[in-house]
């Protein structure tokens, strides 16, 4: 293998107890037999595969004690020859050891380059990789599991099972234009058409979980609005369970939207106090006002809350995405047709609420297994959606050879999930999301 030989930091920076810094290349092992020197006298050259060794790391002004394993290829990360220090956690140590890699030929590796090699060397997919950086980013339980079946895998196996099917109809496509006497196009359209149907409804189930990887994604954003002083800072704040918003018994105290990000069976929502809406305001409270309705607007639910049953503030939103909350029964009756009444000063119907947020944002679906969360990964499903619609509704119009354009092309949109088929530009894309030593 005469691939470059790359390093990098592969721990966050700062001060820890250990710091770990990968190198990959043909001559990986090259530069730990330079700058590693083992307890016991074992030869680096003679180092047992996936074993951790302890020693001391040369470096060009100091040295540290610390441990060196070898990864053989291809049973690595990358899929070639790798081998990590495990120094002592601490800016300088590391910095000092990643320049001695690369005084004894490594070079610095770019953003994503190990994962990108794992990609080139077959040992993980396109979608995949995207799911190793999810799960790194992810400020969420869900995110983290939605990345994880990405990194397993799942969706690369749904795309090339259905990739299967369109290579079993676009081979029986052929055999009819190579074998015209045969009689297989008028025996097989039916076939055909019924097979691309059931392709069709395949992708249709995928790209409606979109919808709900969506909000693992980015987290469901909730708007609370109501009169000024039916409690809804009092509501934000008893849900995020921290002081956040102020609370006054003074009319527009909240002018401005005021946020905070709450957690629900893993799920981010992105809570959004906005100024009470009345007419009667001053210029200031005016500008806050307006900036709420907007988030009225672009809230994936809105909570409105009232103290009387007067839920006018919510004028014009969608039932399917507004809650009703009669807010303050530890002191008041409920009444009017709310949803949902809490208390935020005992904490009565938060639980209820919470629920009521998750029902609206999943219809009542399990986010467990949810895996379509790149926008990337909606775009190439819903083109070969869009193809494979197209290629159906053509059969018994066009001969077969036409229709089968069509087919090949889903084919190839669907690659560019798993990166069969994806360009330089896509691929450079996916990885550039990463971070150096990933």
């Amino acid at each position: 293998m005469a691939e470059e030989i790359i390093s990098a930091i592969s721990t966050p920076a700062g001060i820890g107890g250990v710091a770990i810094i990968r190198v990959s290349g043909s001559g990986a092992l090259a530069v730990a037999k330079k700058m590693f020197r083992p307890s016991g006298g074992v030869a680096v050259e003679r180092f047992e595969p996936n074993r951790m060794y302890t020693g001391r790391i040369l470096c060009d002004v100091f040295e540290d004690y610390g441990m060196c394993v070898y990864f053989k290829a291809p049973k690595s990360y990358t899929g070639e020859d790798c081998v990590e220090f495990h120094c002592h956690g601490g800016t300088e140590i590391a910095r000092g050891v990643l320049r001695a890699t690369f005084d004894n030929g490594a070079r610095s590796a770019e953003r994503g380059e190990f994962t990108k090699r794992a990609f080139i060397n077959g040992k993980l997919s396109l979608s995949s990789a995207e799911g190793v950086i999810d799960m790194i980013n992810a400020d969420s339980l869900a995110e983290v599991r939605a990345g994880g079946l990405l990194y397993g895998e799942r969706l690369t196996e749904d795309v090339k099972a259905i990739q299967s099917r369109l290579t079993d109809i676009l081979a029986q496509i052929a055999a009819d234009t190579d074998y015209p006497e045969e009689g297989i196009e008028e025996t097989e359209l039916s076939g055909v058409g019924r097979d691309l149907n059931e392709i069709g409804n395949r992708l249709n189930a995928l790209l409606a979980a979109y919808s709900g990887g969506k909000f693992i994604k980015s987290g469901v954003n909730v708007a609370i609005c109501g009169a000024p002083n039916v409690g809804k800072s009092s509501l934000l704040n008893a849900l995020l369970g921290y002081e956040k918003a102020i609370v006054s018994p003074v009319a527009g105290t909240t002018r401005d939207a005021v946020e905070g990000t709450l957690l629900i069976d893993g799920v981010k929502y992105n809570l959004t106090d906005t100024a009470g809406i009345r007419s009667e305001a001053g210029e200031i409270e005016s500008i806050g006002i307006e900036r709420a309705k907007r988030a009225l607007e672009t809230a994936d639910t809105v909570v409105c809350v009232s103290d009387c049953g007067d839920f006018s503030a919510a004028r014009g939103v969608e039932e399917s995405r507004l809650i009703k909350v009669f807010s303050k029964i530890d002191g008041l009756k409920p009444c009017g047709g709310y949803d949902v009444a809490v208390s935020s000063l005992t904490g009565e119907g938060l639980e209820a609420l919470k629920a009521a947020l998750a029902e609206k944002a999943t219809g009542g679906k399990s986010l467990e297994n949810a895996y379509v969360i790149e926008e990337r990964h909606y775009r190439a499903l819903k083109s070969a959606r869009d193809k494979l619609e197209a290629a159906a509704q053509s059969i018994g119009k066009f001969p077969l050879d036409i229709v089968s354009l069509d087919i090949r092309e889903g084919w190839r949109v669907l690659g560019e999930i798993t990166g069969e088929t994806a360009d330089e530009e896509i691929i450079n894309t996916v990885f550039a999301k990463f971070c150096v030593g990933k």
